[in-house]
């Protein structure tokens, strides 16, 4: 997927047949192009990430702008495509998509009679969006609020069909910027990877209650000690705007949080699973049609099931999966295994070059944990902090958005339930409550 617009360098030649659509970024992408907020950085850092691509490449082929946020416009999402029971998925090279690479790789999907293709790396949200809304994939991750911008603000036919992890990323800061507590952040640049995820959210919730306000201007804008500049960048941007100095922390899924304190002099100041306790990041959603079309219920059924069986199994072979899923293994996240290992393993306290990243231990959480029940009461909070959360673009759509409502509408809880109740050894991850129900819980969030 690649721009119509003059802005971006050409890939490939025009009468290439093997050249994937060229689309408008202005239209399907981030939003506006305000080079104003567009980040630097050195671009020689990227070979830590693979090949050699130039900043240009990055920051604009796939839409990062931080003026845009999403879409100033609703884009013009094609609404329903003939069903295709072969399983394509699309991922971010992150942790937060294991359960669909494994599912993949490790059969899950063929055993449940489905064919699957190799899953397509995609480098930013944005692309990830619109190749999902174009029906070139039918199954992928996305950061849980995404799909409530989709389907509130651009009407989109879109499911959430389960949880594809909880927790799993963290607060990366410069060791040298100075910054030791959420109080340092003031009259700093931050990163998310979106504006509407997970890491804006709990980022902002973070600073409000240490007294530092979230803004959204240009980096070159004067801050007030008490403001925290806020942009967007891909995750692959992220540790070398770091290591550059271009920004002073950023908060992503994992692994480039281990890549940024291997890599590019980044300190982990806090992991997100100990400030929200279990919380959901990237959900597995579907298209809506293929959730309520009776003759497609048991491809939906037979997708969630080896979902849930790839969750377990990376619950029970944590550091083979993390070897499989990296360069080293298979080669679906482009990092090496000691990176991978450390962003899915790497939960000790006192932690190490900062004893405050894990302050509630008692939480039992894991860095990065697999289970699949979307719990209501997690989706109205993320509703009902999106909107108190800084975000570009048009959110007005927010306002009077009941949370309650989402939960009941936006998610099919139909599936997944069948699944977990056919494998009961979903309970053993740590983010499942112990007691009780293990289908309903309270959200325990302290910042």
């Amino acid at each position: 997927m690649r721009c119509t617009c003059n802005d971006h360098d050409p890939v490939g030649k025009p009468n290439d047949p093997d050249r994937k659509p060229w689309l408008d970024c202005k239209v399907h992408g981030d939003g506006i192009d305000d080079p104003d907020l567009v980040i630097e950085y050195d671009p020689l850092f990227a070979r830590a990430f693979g090949p050699t691509v130039s900043r240009r490449g990055l920051l604009k082929a796939f839409g990062a702008f931080a003026a845009g946020g999403l879409a100033h416009s609703a884009p013009s999402f094609a609404q329903e495509k003939k069903f295709d029971p072969v399983v394509k998925i699309g991922y971010l090279p992150i942790t937060d998509a294991s359960a669909l690479l494994v599912a993949h790789e490790m059969g899950f999907f063929k055993k449940e009679g489905l064919d699957s293709v190799p899953p397509t790396l995609v480098r930013g949200w944005s692309p990830l969006v619109e190749a999902f809304s174009s029906h070139r994939t039918n199954l992928t991750h996305m950061l849980i609020p995404i799909p409530v911008w989709m389907r509130y603000n651009n009407k989109f036919p879109i499911k959430i069909v389960a949880w594809n992890h909880t927790n799993g990323s963290g607060i990366i800061v410069h060791k040298d910027a100075g910054i030791n507590a959420p109080k340092d952040l003031g009259g700093k640049q931050f990163a998310v990877p979106y504006w509407y995820s997970i890491h804006n959210i709990i980022s902002q919730r973070i600073l409000r209650d240490a007294g530092i306000k979230p803004v959204i201007r240009p980096q070159d804008a004067k801050l007030a000690p008490d403001e925290c500049n806020f942009v967007v960048l891909n995750p692959p941007d992220m540790p070398p705007a770091l290591s550059a100095r271009s920004i002073d922390g950023y908060c992503v899924a994992e692994p480039f949080n281990a890549l940024g304190e291997l890599r590019a002099s980044g300190k982990m100041l806090r992991m997100t699973g100990d400030v929200w306790k279990g919380h959901p990041c990237c959900v597995v959603v579907m298209h809506e049609a293929d959730t309520t079309d009776p003759a497609r219920a048991q491809w939906a059924q037979s997708v969630t099931n080896a979902i849930v069986a790839a969750q377990i199994h990376l619950h029970e072979n944590r550091a083979a999966m993390a070897e499989m899923l990296s360069r080293d293994g298979k080669n679906y996240l482009p990092f090496p295994k000691e990176v991978v290992q450390r962003a899915m393993m790497l939960y000790t306290v006192p932690y190490p070059g900062n004893a405050d990243a894990i302050k509630n231990q008692d939480w039992g959480m894991d860095r990065i944990n697999f289970q699949g029940w979307p719990y209501r009461s997690a989706t109205e909070l993320v509703v009902s902090e999106l909107k108190k959360t800084q975000i570009t673009g048009d959110a007005a759509f927010l306002a009077n958005l009941d949370p309650k409502f989402v939960a009941d509408d936006l998610v099919n809880y139909a599936f997944i339930r069948k699944s977990l109740d056919a494998n009961p050894k979903w309970k053993n991850d740590n983010s499942v409550p112990k007691t009780g129900d293990p289908y309903t819980r309270s959200e325990t969030v302290r910042t």
